[in-house]
């Protein structure tokens, strides 16, 4: 099973956590998003051309939830992806809520504060700034009211949907992401860097 990654993506980082806490051994492809030839390579592995990629015996699976998903269900990983309908469906509302509205928001930033001169050699735009900080507020303001009554996202303990909403947070303070403020959601993105898998994923900001 072969994964197509760079640690750089908070996607891609989604499905890294995942992979460490269930040790799965997979064989990863380092993918330089810098690198034009290596993103035309990827292009011919996935329509998408984006990372994160699972290649499963030819079965190709893009989008990083839906990744999760898979390994979750192939590895019998109930605790984090429980089967039982209500429990999932919980689940699967807060991935949503990640890939719909928290990372959307908390990515204006980073194109505008990290990868925008990289890619273009333009500085931050204060309007696109003014913008992803208001839709940061919006939603780090739903998950801190939700997390004042809970420890974990979804039920009594981690599952996919902690992964899935915290892998964005990697960058909140290079990015300047206006999250501070939300002492519940603070107090829960610290236990998530006490995970393992979150340490073990780590990577230095390059440039």
């Amino acid at each position: 099973m072969r994964l197509y990654q760079n640690p750089l993506s908070s996607n891609a980082r989604r499905v890294l956590l995942l992979a460490r806490h269930l040790d799965l051994k997979l064989d990863e492809v380092f993918v330089d998003l810098g690198n034009e030839a290596e993103r035309a390579r990827l292009r011919e592995v996935s329509i998408c051309g984006k990372v994160p990629v699972l290649d499963d015996g030819g079965f190709v699976l893009w989008e990083s939830c839906a990744i999760m998903q898979y390994l979750a269900d192939l590895h019998g990983a109930e605790d984090l992806y429980p089967k039982a309908l209500q429990a999932r469906a919980d689940v699967n509302r807060w991935m949503f809520f990640a890939a719909q509205h928290f990372s959307p928001a908390v990515g204006i930033l980073t194109w505008e504060y990290l990868w925008k001169k990289f890619v273009t050699g333009q500085g931050p735009d204060p309007v696109e700034i003014a913008k992803g900080e208001a839709f940061v507020h919006e939603h780090a303001s739903v998950l801190d009211k939700h997390l004042a009554q809970h420890q974990w996202l979804s039920g009594d303990a981690l599952t996919l949907a902690d992964y899935a909403v915290v892998a964005p947070m990697m960058y909140i303070e290079r990015a300047k992401v206006p999250v501070t403020q939300y002492p519940h959601l603070m107090a829960w993105f610290e236990r998530m860097r006490q995970l393992p898998a979150w340490q073990q994923t780590e990577t230095p900001w390059p440039f």
